[in-house]
């Protein structure tokens, strides 16, 4: 499941306060600030497709993510890696290498992950 630009965003904010009520939320947000109605609209649409969740204290909820930023992220990648480059990481690698312009230094550190991983392997 995918989500939205603006559910993305507040799902940004609440991986890294980990937990948070509706204020500290939209307090999160750079200005402009959105309305409340719009946060607990983003906050169902997200519920709805199990992203949070929240526990109940009084008239107050207090969200939290139900999935990990790591375990999104992998599966956007994985997704963008299928569709775009053929199911091909060579190709996907190759595309980022050249196309987003790496310092020397980057690409040597990128070198020495993959020498990792293949020692592991």
């Amino acid at each position: 499941m995918q989500l939205s630009k603006a559910e993305e965003q507040l799902m940004q904010i609440l991986w890294k306060q980990e937990k948070a009520f509706m204020k500290d939320l939209i307090d999160a947000y750079p200005d402009p600030k959105p309305a409340q109605t719009t946060v607990a609209t983003l906050l169902k649409r997200m519920q709805d497709k199990n992203f949070v969740d929240y526990k109940q204290y009084g008239r107050s909820r207090e969200y939290f993510p139900l999935v990990k930023k790591k375990d999104y992220f992998s599966k956007q990648v994985n997704g963008m890696i299928k569709n775009f480059f053929n199911d091909s990481a060579s190709q996907f690698a190759s595309f980022f290498t050249k196309e987003t312009d790496l310092s020397k230094e980057e690409l040597e550190d990128l070198r020495s992950l993959i020498d990792q991983e293949i020692k592991n392997k």
